[in-house]
């Protein structure tokens, strides 16, 4: 409905209206699509039926059948709503032994879950750093932690993106109290951060590193720890992760986890987890039987690695270009925004769904498809999409 005076458009409403027609004349205006199915590898989307490359449902678990039957035996008990936040009511048990749950399955402290990965990023860096001090972030972090850094009253610099020597730089120029802050895979290119390095520069300058691990926590390591098992980063070189659950673990949610003292000083000081309604326990009670079903089964992280691996030996006998990546992100370049919308259009017309990346998300003239890969997609999915990549790109010139 919109808003009127009098039947006239009021002054907002125009000036809103005015910003939304621009969007649309640049192809960056938004449109939600409808799914109409559970969320897998194969989906329904605007009424058509999907092959989806488009998820971060990097282990095929956001509709593991378990999981649902869990939620089903223990709704009645549960129940749905939390009624309160953390700090008042809304604390279940559910909540105190997925949080066990998380620190065990990390070899960490302790952790702490908040509702969702940018809520958590807004409560590290808000509580953390203070006026006076400086937040040194990578140029391509996630918008929650820019968001974050400005909420901080903190200082703020950048460096090039994963570049050790800029980095450097910022922190020689630094003498006060500083964060080097950055994602561990980023979410738009799919490259690593090279953090056992980043973790020995912030040794050498008395920096604290904080890692938004959402792309990483289930995917990375042996056993899906993430982050800190890949690098073999201990709990001191590393004393703040953020890890999402809604990603590779197919639930909805996220934590942070170090030692117990940065846990209860976030419970004393977060607010974004004072102040906000807790997760349902129900749903809690979903992640804890995913997250045991990845403790014990890290066979699936060399499912997703061997999808990996076969996507990327058949881009390479076509002339189509993915930016360097060995993570689930794959991302293809096209660089122009009119462009991406005919490709991806032709995407979806052959059944194949991949997100279309525009600005802001990422810089100008840097538009593209970024494809997401599961453990759950079969050899023939991925033929298909290879196939249909080439018809696609290759019509557009």
């Amino acid at each position: 409905m919109s808003i009127s005076l009098n039947n006239q458009a009021c002054p907002l409403e125009k000036a809103l209206a005015l910003e939304l027609s621009d969007k649309k004349a640049q192809g960056l205006y938004r449109e939600r699509a409808v799914v109409d199915s559970p969320q897998a590898s194969h989906i329904v989307f605007n009424k058509q039926s999907m092959l989806n490359f488009s998820s971060n449902d990097y282990l095929g678990l956001a509709n593991r059948q378990h999981a649902i039957e869990t939620i089903k035996s223990k709704v009645n008990s549960v129940g749905f709503g939390s009624g309160a936040s953390h700090l008042v009511s809304g604390h279940h048990q559910a909540h105190q032994q997925l949080e066990g749950e998380l620190a065990s399955f990390q070899n960490r402290e302790a952790a702490l879950t908040f509702s969702s990965g940018y809520m958590a990023n807004l409560a590290i860096l808000q509580s953390l750093a203070k006026k006076g001090d400086v937040i040194i972030s990578d140029k391509l972090n996630h918008a929650s932690l820019i968001d974050g850094s400005q909420l901080s009253n903190s200082d703020s610099v950048r460096y090039a993106h994963c570049d050790l020597a800029s980095l450097e730089r910022r922190l020689k120029k630094s003498a006060r109290h500083k964060w080097v802050v950055t994602d561990s895979v980023f979410s738009m290119d799919g490259d690593i951060a090279p953090l056992d390095q980043i973790a020995g520069l912030c040794k050498k300058y008395s920096a604290h590193l904080i890692v938004d691990d959402a792309h990483g926590f289930g995917v990375l390591g042996h056993s899906g720890q993430g982050c800190c098992e890949y690098f073999n980063l201990s709990q001191g070189q590393l004393p703040v992760v953020m890890g999402t659950l809604g990603k590779a673990l197919g639930g909805y949610g996220a934590f942070v986890s170090g030692s117990k003292v940065l846990i209860d000083y976030l419970v004393q000081t977060a607010r974004p987890y004072i102040y906000t309604t807790a997760m349902p326990a129900i749903v809690a009670e979903a992640n804890r039987d995913n997250l045991d079903f990845l403790s014990r089964n890290p066979q699936i992280i060399d499912r997703l690695n061997q999808n990996i691996g076969r996507f990327k030996k058949l881009i390479k006998q076509t002339s189509l270009k993915l930016l360097e990546s060995n993570t689930a992100i794959q991302p293809i370049v096209i660089g122009n925004t009119q462009a991406l919308i005919r490709v991806s259009q032709r995407l979806k017309d052959d059944g194949i769904l991949v997100g279309a990346i525009r600005p802001p998300t990422v810089a100008a003239n840097t538009d593209r498809l970024r494809i997401t890969l599961s453990a759950a997609h079969t050899n023939d999915d991925i033929k298909k999409l290879v196939e249909s990549l080439k018809k696609a790109c290759v019509s557009d010139g």
